[in-house]
């Protein structure tokens, strides 16, 4: 991945708004909401007036007009430029067909979940399968809700989001499934751990002997 000038991703979502039109940042904000991009991209909402100074500072925008309504404060107007149009493509052609792995937060804990014993696990696990399974209802019902509306085009992460959690879920069922009838090796080893705080005395036990 190469390194960009305005590396992050609100940086993308803004050139992605003002590419339809001249905008204030507070109308890029106010779009981007509307549009849930939140979901879709990690956006620090915080950093937006800063984002918007970077990129007009390397070319990518550039101011057109300042406009004032009533009593609120004066709002700077930009435009997208050709080489932030070109950024953008650029930026979005890497996105799609560049392989970037990124270990996401659920791969971490499960790295580390020796620490939490075999009951607690599977206890949050079960938890975790309803919120996808409820996440996945709900995102089903607003492609229903938008299909009629929309081409597919324009839906195309949403039916993305939904494969990749169904996944999650039919891997994470499986594991839990697993664990519970006891066909993964370790638990009682696992189980003694986390009650005494004690290694076993031949780590092996712990993948090996407990079947």
């Amino acid at each position: 991945m190469k390194r960009r000038k305005v590396g992050n991703m609100l940086g993308l979502a803004v050139l992605s708004v003002v590419l339809e039109r001249p905008m204030h940042p507070y109308e890029m904000a106010a779009v981007l909401k509307h549009r849930g991009k939140e979901a879709d991209l990690p956006i620090k909402w915080g950093s937006l007036y800063t984002v918007v100074a970077n990129l007009q500072k390397h070319g990518f925008l550039e101011a057109v007009e300042s406009v004032k309504h009533g009593g609120r404060p004066e709002r700077t107007v930009y435009r997208i430029t050709k080489a932030g149009h070109d950024e953008f493509e650029d930026w979005v052609r890497e996105l799609v067909g560049t392989v970037e792995r990124e270990p996401p937060r659920f791969q971490s804990g499960l790295s580390m979940m020796g620490v939490l014993g075999p009951d607690q696990t599977i206890s949050l696990l079960r938890n975790r399968i309803e919120q996808l399974e409820d996440h996945i209802e709900a995102q089903r019902a607003s492609l229903e809700q938008l299909r009629p509306l929309m081409p597919r085009l324009f839906l195309v992460e949403v039916e993305y989001d939904v494969a990749m959690t169904r996944a999650e879920v039919d891997w994470t069922r499986a594991f839990l499934g697993d664990l519970t009838s006891g066909a993964v090796p370790g638990i009682e080893a696992w189980r003694r751990y986390y009650e005494t705080g004690e290694l076993p005395a031949d780590l092996g036990e712990l993948v090996e002997k407990e079947k």
